[in-house]
């Protein structure tokens, strides 16, 4: 026998060149290893909405957002997308959203949009990129990017900072997750109403727009300036906002005394606070005030989201609707528990009944 050659253990014969077979193995051990390996993730190059140059996967399955207002905007999107939330959520919010969305982790957000970020939970939901609200504010907006460079996943900046932007939030979104025709549906319908709404305003005559009043805070006594994003639905709605003047700053909530309240005698209050509401037309310091002799208080809708403000969502496009017809019920006819219902459907996946929609429209 020759000196390479040794007797099998299994059946006595011989093995002959036992290195030539080592090396076979090894190979075969590798391409089972290689057939393993997760298959590499195909990208592409996107300008996002601040003009960004920003590289994403091609197959979009989970993304979370930084702020309130892109989760929501997500949430309208496809709520299956979405892979996590800025905070827990409210009583109000579970009750007229899909389940999805009310099992979903907390993430928390960039300071001020929720809670504290959870890089932790981040780093194990592995979103596919992150949106980012790019608010005006440039220098909070770096800051936020520096912090958070060091994260292995992409950040997309969407621009929202009026409701005249969501036409084009919406169909920025839809077309980078991959879901344009949905962008395309709900970007037309907010292009619609925003549009409707501003004709709408310019036909009526600068004597004929109600006065108005919004009402922040447990006091009633915060409010918005004219200019001020979150007072931004009034003039759209063809009404004229009491406290005049550029916002101050973009939090807001600009106090003021009952005095100046009095001067400005609104034909109309819209209030925020459910708790404020329950005393207004009781408080003898309100007595005097026209909107609340003649009854003209109204508590804003705020389920699942806001319809008007804090924080701002594409519930202000239904908010426009509410909101015109309260100020120009001779001129804006639509049957609104009609229009909430269907556009609960359109935007939330959630099927209400009359009573349903009469609840939210008269919290």
């Amino acid at each position: 026998m020759s000196k390479t050659a040794r007797l099998s253990p299994l059946t006595g014969g011989t093995i002959r060149q036992p290195r030539k077979i080592i090396r076979c193995i090894l190979s075969l051990v590798l391409m089972a290893s290689l057939l393993l390996l997760p298959l590499p993730v195909h990208a592409r190059e996107i300008i996002d909405m601040s003009g960004r140059k920003v590289t994403i996967p091609d197959v979009v399955s989970k993304v979370v957002a930084v702020s309130p207002p892109g989760t929501y905007l997500l949430y309208a999107l496809d709520p299956r997308i979405l892979a996590g939330l800025n905070f827990p959520l409210w009583e109000s919010e579970k009750k007229y959203t899909v389940p999805e969305y009310r099992q979903l982790p907390v993430i928390g957000g960039m300071a001020g949009q929720g809670r504290t970020m959870n890089r932790e939970v981040l780093l194990q939901v592995k979103p596919d990129f992150m949106v980012h609200w790019a608010w005006q504010d440039d220098a909070t907006n770096q800051k936020f990017l520096e912090s958070m460079a060091s994260m292995p996943f992409p950040i997309v900046c969407v621009v929202m900072d009026s409701i005249e932007d969501y036409p084009g939030a919406l169909h920025f979104i839809g077309d980078i997750t991959n879901r344009r025709d949905r962008g395309e549906e709900l970007g037309r319908y907010a292009l619609d109403t925003v549009h409707g709404a501003k004709a709408m305003a310019a036909e009526i005559p600068e004597n004929d727009k109600v006065r108005v009043y919004y009402a922040e805070g447990t006091d009633g006594l915060s409010t918005e300036r004219a200019k001020s994003i979150h007072a931004e639905l009034i003039p759209l709605a063809g009404g004229i906002n009491v406290h005049q003047g550029d916002e101050l700053d973009h939090y807001g909530m600009e106090k003021i005394s009952m005095e100046q309240l009095l001067l400005y005698d609104p034909e109309v209050i819209l209030v925020k606070e459910q708790t404020f509401f329950d005393t207004v037309f009781t408080d003898p310091r309100w007595k005097n005030l026209r909107a609340v002799q003649e009854k003209r208080v109204y508590l804003i809708p705020c389920e699942p989201f806001n319809w008007f403000d804090r924080p701002p969502s594409f519930m202000r496009l239904l908010g426009i609707k509410w909101l015109l017809g309260i100020l120009h019920p001779d001129r804006f006819a639509d049957d609104m528990v009609t229009e909430t219902r269907s556009f609960y459907r359109l935007f939330l996946g959630v099927e209400l009944n009359k009573a349903q929609a009469r609840e939210v429209l008269n919290r």
